[in-house]
Order: structure tokens, then sequence, then C-alpha cells
């Protein structure tokens, strides 16, 4: 269970390793507000992919959606929105980033905002209404002018608010709110196959059959409870002690094999370990050849699937097991 829990947090580590060095989650929210407010490119292509499949092919995101950062303050007043030519000017999601620039801190030159707060949002929509002459309905004949696609959806919640400013606040921010929610199941269901990509990598590349390792837990308590009886039975038992470290000194076999759990022996196959020696330094070790040969052992891949799938429930699934198990409380 313990090794399964480790395991877990490895994928997941890696995993937001990658989300935080391609800045997928800010890359996510910028494709889907170009697309809601200034709608697909110069090419009539959406910024953000449909399904998990075209999320995969657009990645890294070769067109970064993201607005350039800028470290000055939101403007006093919103700018108005200028009748575009083409569909490369974006003009509302730049006026949008002006309204939310000061919650941005730079990534290589882009924006970092990867949530934005449904209130915040609407917010913003306020303050853009409130540079137009006729307010809202200034702020709609400008989408429809620039062939914006929020102009759609901020019509239908100006005429179900009656043309009232507080319930259309209210009416947007919740509007806005249910698309993050449907922003966040894609994003979600992209994680799970990122994830299940590396649950398979790091399984094959720690060679981490769960059936052996089951098995050699078993022999390494079996182990350790013949060390035992020898302390309490005395020198008649030693001789079924000596037998299983026929080959060397009884002693340093027995605080050999007491060092090394079998946790720690289950990471001996991967095709690079670590040992800590009880003195000097740590050192590396190449296992090419040892990882290569267990991984073309069709013996092992039962167990190779077995452990792909206890990795595929998760490391907070394994955690409140553990947790269960072992009576450790949580902060509370």
């Amino acid at each position: 269970m313990l090794s399964f829990l480790l395991l877990s947090l490895l994928v997941s580590g890696l995993n937001e390793a990658f989300v935080r060095l391609l800045a997928i989650r800010s890359k996510f929210l910028w494709a889907y507000l170009r697309d809601t407010l200034d709608g697909s490119d110069a090419e009539g292509r959406a910024w953000l992919p449909a399904s998990v499949r075209g999320v995969f092919a657009s990645l890294p995101f070769v067109r970064d959606p993201r607005p350039k950062h800028s470290d000055q303050p939101a403007p006093a007043e919103a700018a108005e929105a200028p009748v575009r030519e083409t569909k490369a000017e974006d003009a509302m999601t730049n006026l949008l980033y002006q309204r939310v620039q000061e919650i941005d801190h730079p990534t290589r030159g882009r924006t970092s905002i990867a949530n934005l707060p449904p209130g915040r949002f609407a917010v913003a929509m306020m303050e853009m209404a409130a540079t137009e002459k006729d307010g809202v309905e200034g702020l709609l004949e400008k989408l429809k002018a620039v062939r914006s696609p929020l102009y759609g959806h901020l019509k239908g919640v100006w005429e179900t608010a009656q043309r009232d400013m507080d319930r259309f606040r209210q009416g947007v921010e919740t509007w806005f709110d249910s698309e993050m929610q449907r922003l966040s199941m894609l994003y979600r269901r992209y994680v799970k196959w990122v994830v299940a990509v590396l649950g398979v990598a790091v399984t094959l590349l720690f060679t981490m059959d769960g059936l052996e390792y089951g098995k050699t837990l078993l022999r390494d308590n079996a182990f350790r409870a013949s060390v035992t009886a020898v302390a309490e039975a005395g020198p008649d038992a030693y001789s079924e002690l000596k037998a299983s470290c026929a080959q060397s000194n009884p002693v340093p076999c027995i605080t050999d094999t007491l060092s090394q759990p079998a946790l720690v022996k289950v990471f001996d196959h991967a095709i690079v370990s670590v040992s800590i020696p009880a003195e000097g330094d740590p050192s590396i070790h190449w296992n090419g050849a040892l990882w290569w040969d267990r991984l073309t052992t069709l013996s092992h891949w039962p167990g190779y699937l077995l452990t792909y799938v206890a990795l595929l429930f998760g490391a907070p699934f394994w955690w409140d097991l553990l947790r269960r198990l072992t009576g450790i409380r949580g902060h509370r």
C-alpha cells in the first residue's frame, strides 16, 4: 500500500510539474476567453479544442492564447473596444485583461492568470459597460459590432434580468461560473489521460511488479519472524537461520537483510537505483541490462498491470486507505 502511495505521489508530482512548466491551466482559461470574447482566429480556428484528443494534438499550445503580461495597474476607466477589421486583433480579450491585470504576475512574458473568479469577470463586464454612452445596451451594440460570440450570451442575460443592472451582474456571474465548470470538466478529462500515460511510464521505469511485491513482503515478514525466533529460542534455532544465509556469514547477512525492508527492495529493479551505504556517500547505479531483462519477462506483466491499475486510483485514495488502517488523524 505504501509503495502504491509513493508511486501515485510521483505520478501526481510529474503531472503537476508538466502543468506548471507548460502553464496548462492558464492556457485553458485564456483559450476559452478568446473563443468567447473574440471568436476564432484569423484562419477560423478555435483557440480551445473541443475534445481531449484535440487538446493533446494542440499541446503544448503552439499558439499561446494568453495575452502579454503588463506590470501596470488596471486603467482607471476601461477603454472602448475598437471595431476590428480582422479577427487577429482580439479587442475584447485585451480589454478584459486590462480590467484584471492587477492580479497578474509574469510567466515568460505572458499572463499567469489561471483562475478568474466569476465575480471579478462580472465586475469587469460592468466596468466595460460603464464606458459606453448607453451602458449595457451600448456594450451589447459594441459586442455585436465586433462580432463577438459573447454578444448572444450577454444579450440573453440582459433580457432575463429585465434590464436591471444588479440582476444583470448576478446573471453574468452565474453564467460565467457555469462556463468555468464546463471548462473544468474538459481539463479534468485531459488530466486523467495524462495521469494514465504517466502511470504507464512510472510502472515500466520502476518495473514495479505488484504481485511480486506482495510475495516479497510476505517473505520479508517471515524472515524477520525467524530472527525473532532465534532471539527467543536460543542457539537451537540458529541452524535454520544459517541455512538461509549459507553463502555468507549469517550475522552480516541478517544485518543487511534487516536494513533493507521489502519496500526498499522493490525499487532496486528500477532503471536507475540509489544505494545508501552505512558509511560513505550515496551512489547511483545504472541497471539498464537488469531492467530490460525484467521488462521483457512476460511473467512480470500481470504484476505490472496490477500496479498500473492501482496507480489509477490516485494518491488521495491510497493516503485515505493508509490513514484509515493506521489510525492517522487528518488536520481539522
